[in-house]
């Protein structure tokens, strides 16, 4: 049996600070612990102990439940009544708490009901044990609440589907009238406490949530009464409110429940004067709103077939929609957008309706406002307001759908118009409305001709605040695809967004920016003529704008470049390019060391660059003639800044990016300059080891490498070669895990030679540490890298090489196949554990039939070594992550899949330790919660 004191010293680490070995150690202890059969005993001699430390006990407990769940086959039919004994004998013990304990023996007590069909009156026996003295009447309605729980949301329990359903009817529904009149007698109890009636009242949610007990059953008990009854004790209102609303939600099916409905909808409508009441206390009011909300949500039909009943339920949301506090009012939310829908389905609408939404209209834009004093808001406080503006944003287009887009916005605007008539006025008031006409500018019709010109003639007559422009910048940009179709008012909405440039407010000058690209984006067509302004605009007033507005301004001119004509485009791009160049090749060819500042000027015109060549994309496989000898100039200037500057990272991201574009912008006619760029990029790497020297070079591969060019293939074998080298001695001196970026480059990289240029990855003697590399980034805790790898492997096992075979067989197959079957021999135990590492340890879910792949290819092509290779592997892996019995099983049905060449069987056991691993991550969870 397992050395008390030895847990006891493991579980007294996580009480210190301790050192992360020492922590990985007593952690890896503990796991080891839960999973062995020592575990029962010595758990349930810790949780009966006077002396233990209470953190001891609460892991006790916390250890039995784990093992009800997972490790009941450990067990002789003969100990499972004992456990159950044992349990109950502990609960008895830990009447008076404390109450994690109680929980966690509860649950455990649960599970094992479900596993253990001989128990068949469960529920029965734990009544006569703990139901008829009061000092144990709470542990019995601790049982009866995580009861349906844990049936309906354990689903690591062991148990099939009819199992399942068989047991659960025994348990829950065949003992639904038997836990009502159980809760109905001790809520009518002599004596009765808030803290058992508040038991009570979370029992009852427990089995209403779950579907056991039904409205219709509840409404025929005490219970149901009681329930709106408790709202009047402050201690019992948030156990009442949960009931009340899971009691509605139970009779969302209208028609079978309306008996029921016509008793609820009385309660729920008397409710409504407490909104007076209670207008001072914001947890009433949130406990009141979840309340009208469910009931609106769920008799949302109702409303509209009978408004002389059931409309003060809409008056009830609406005045909580209204309340101050702005954590209570998102409660209604879901509801007006609901009740939007079902009116948005009928022919005809009650008046009443139409004006609900228009109350709830001003509403909205009355909670938009801006204190009057925004130090009033914390940082915090401040970023939440601003989110929670675009989610009030989403229920005024619910008003829209109501009342239609085009009443909203001259709703809006008259606003604004009556708030500019007075002489005096806060920017509070304007800017709401605004904020309101831009949150509704996704539903607006392009086509509008009433509402949204009055809105445009607006914006230039706005007062001249910050805040206000910001708003009315922010309205340009969402109503660019209405101005598409009016361009008479692109112009005057240009000067507005030009003024905005001007404005000293950071935020102002982004949010023109902002205007300028969706208008250039949605209106490129009418702004060719603009581009000259731009251009200058740019060069004077435009240099002192922050790097975020001028990449936006960029933003917006490739668009209208990318909607001209291909001879004009090019003509424009070449214009605006050569600017950015021209600053990169003084840099390059200056004499001495160009300032931290000239530097950033270059970078941020590089980033400036890049996103025009990322919208502009390319002009087709013709290049226009502004084109034609622009690939080799440009890079020269790359080629001089990066002899000078390719050593500091931050710059060579930015010339890589701007290398990627080019690429795709020139298309084969970058050829010619290919093979050096590569060979640059190759010399880059072993220089700085930078992985976005890799990364371009992949994509160069990619994009050139089934050319039969000696040069270029010439130019791959050099940064092939050159980068395994290079990477094979930093992984002497460093962990993969230092080098995630490079990794994950280089891999891709591999993917794309073994797609487009196989004789230079397979015929390198490079090839066996290109293979190893890529193991080492299989132990990289990070997606992409792993998906990269194992695609990279899965494409090597799955060759075609490695089963062709006669005279149609390509010339170079052998070598190939030589290659990958001699490194197979000197790595495929390593790799064969990395991948089982892999596969039960962090690699996502989604990798799996990647990892299935690969292994149905190594026993294939490698049958011998495979079954030679995996008991010592298997052995190797924790038992806490793989218990023996799943190893076994998994060599099995390895073995088997082998042996009768029956492969596709590999899945077997691949989705069998992937299962157990799953199972073994949830238990450690549960530690780590401990």
């Amino acid at each position: 049996m397992t050395d008390i004191q030895a847990l006891l010293s493991a579980l007294d680490v996580f009480s210190r600070a301790p050192d992360k070995i020492s922590l990985e150690s007593a952690n890896s202890w503990l796991q080891e612990f839960q999973h062995s059969p020592d575990a029962w005993e010595t758990s349930n001699m810790l949780l009966l102990s006077p002396t233990a430390p209470p953190a001891a006990k609460l892991f006790a407990a916390q250890t039995l439940r784990t093992k009800v769940t997972y490790d009941l086959q450990q067990l002789t039919p003969a100990n499972v009544p004992r456990l159950r004994d044992s349990l109950v004998s502990a609960l008895q013990m830990y009447h008076a708490g404390p109450r994690n304990i109680v929980v966690q023996l509860c649950l455990a007590v649960s599970g094992l009901a479900l596993q253990f069909p001989a128990w068949a009156n469960a529920l029965q026996s734990m009544v006569d044990t703990f139901g008829r003295d009061p000092v144990m009447v709470p542990i019995l309605l601790q049982f009866l609440t995580v009861l349906p729980e844990e049936l309906n949301s354990n689903t690591r329990i062991p148990v099939t589907d009819l199992e399942y359903r068989e047991r659960s009817a025994v348990l829950l529904s065949s003992n639904v009238k038997q836990v009502l009149d159980l809760l109905s007698m001790y809520h009518q109890a002599t004596g009765v406490t808030t803290v058992v009636q508040a038991q009570i009242l979370g029992c009852l949610r427990s089995w209403l949530f779950a579907g056991e007990v039904g409205a219709e059953d509840l409404a025929e008990t005490p219970l149901f009464g009681f329930a709106f009854e408790a709202l009047n004790n402050d201690e019992l209102f948030d156990s009442a409110v949960d009931v009340i609303c899971e009691l509605i939600h139970e009779t969302q099916e209208i028609d079978d429940n309306m008996p029921v409905i016509q008793l609820i909808v009385p309660r729920v409508i008397a409710l409504k004067p407490l909104l007076s009441k209670d207008h001072d206390d914001p947890d009433k009011i949130k406990g009141f709103a979840k309340i009208f909300a469910e009931a609106g949500e769920t008799y949302r039909t109702l409303l509209l077939q009978h408004p002389e009943t059931f409309f003060p339920i809409v008056e009830a949301i609406g005045e909580c929609s209204a309340y101050q506090d702005l954590d209570i009012v998102p409660i209604t939310f879901p509801f007006w957008m609901r009740l939007a829908q079902n009116i948005g389905k009928k022919a005809s609408v009650p008046l009443i309706f139409l004006d609900a939404y228009r109350v709830l209209m001003g509403v909205i834009i009355n909670h938009l406002h801006f204190p009057p004093d925004e130090s009033m808001l914390t940082g915090q406080e401040a970023e939440n307001f601003r989110s929670f503006r675009h989610v009030m944003g989403d229920t005024l287009k619910d008003c829209c759908f109501v009342l239609r887009t085009e009443t909203c916005l001259l709703t809006t605007y008259q606003m604004i118009m009556t708030a500019l008539s007075r002489s005096q006025i806060s920017w509070q008031e304007v800017e709401a409305p605004l904020f309101a006409l831009r949150s509704m500018g996704a539903e607006v019709d392009p086509s509008d001709d009433n509402a949204v010109p009055k809105i445009m003639d607006l914006i230039p007559q706005l007062p001249d605040h910050p805040r206000v422009r910001y708003a009315a910048l922010l309205i340009i940009a969402r109503y660019t695809e209405w101005m598409n179709m009016h361009p008479q008012y692109i112009n005057n909405q240009l000067q507005y967004i030009s003024g905005g440039f001007q404005d000293s407010d950071a935020e102002v000058c982004a949010a023109a920016s902002h205007a300028l690209k969706y208008l250039c984006q949605d209106c490129k067509q009418h702004l060719e003529d603009f581009l000259p302004v731009l251009y200058t605009f740019l060069s004077t007033d435009g240099v002192n704008l922050e790097q975020d507005v001028r990449r936006q301004v960029y933003e917006a001119i490739a668009h209208v470049i990318s909607a001209m004509p291909m001879q004009r485009a090019a003509q424009s791009l070449e214009k605006f390019a050569l600017g950015i160049l021209a600053d990169v090749h003084a840099v390059a060819n200056k004499s001495t060391e160009a300032s931290r500042a000239e530097l950033q000027k270059v970078s941020d015109g590089l980033d400036n660059l890049e996103t025009m060549l990322h919208v502009v994309q390319g002009f087709g496989d013709e290049l226009p003639d502004a084109c034609r000898n622009t690939c080799p100039q440009a890079w020269n200037v790359f080629d001089s800044f990066l002899n000078k500057y390719g050593s500091q990272y931050d710059l060579t991201e930015r010339v890589t990016r701007v290398l990627r574009h080019g690429l795709a912008l020139f298309g084969d006619s970058a050829l010619p300059v290919a093979s050096v760029v590569t060979r640059k990029m190759s010399n880059g790497f072993v220089a700085t080891g930078f992985s976005s020297y890799l990364w371009i070079a992949g994509k160069i591969i990619g994009r050139f490498g089934s050319k039969e060019d000696s040069e270029i293939q010439s130019s791959f074998i050099d940064v092939y070669e050159k980068s395994t080298a290079k990477l094979t001695s930093t992984l002497q001196t460093k962990s993969p895990g230092d080098i995630p970026d490079i990794l994950e480059d280089y891999v891709q990289m591999l993917v794309q030679l073994i797609d487009h240029a196989q004789s230079v990855l397979f015929e390198s003697p490079a090839f066996e540490n290109a293979f190893k590399a890529s193991m080492a980034a299989l132990t990289l805790v990070h997606t992409d890298i792993v998906f990269a790898s194992l695609d990279l492997f899965q494409l090597i096992f799955s060759h075609d090489c490695l089963t062709a075979t006669g005279a149609t067989a390509p010339p170079k197959y052998p070598i190939f196949a030589k290659a990958i079957v001699d490194v197979v021999a000197k790595e495929g135990y390593s790799l064969t554990g990395c991948l089982l590492d892999g596969l039960v340890g962090d690699f996502p879910e989604e990798s799996i039939p990647l990892v299935l792949a690969i292994f149905r290819s190594l026993a294939i092509s490698w049958p011998v070594q495979l079954q030679t290779w995996l008991p010592s592997i298997l052995e190797q892996l924790p038992p806490a992550k793989v218990p023996s019995d799943v190893k076994a099983q998994f060599m099995s049905e390895i073995t088997s899949a082998i042996n009768n060449r029956q492969y596709e069987k590999v899945k077997y056991g691949i989705n069998g330790l992937n299962r157990a691993a799953k199972k073994a991550r949830d238990r450690r969870r549960g530690l780590e919660n401990v």
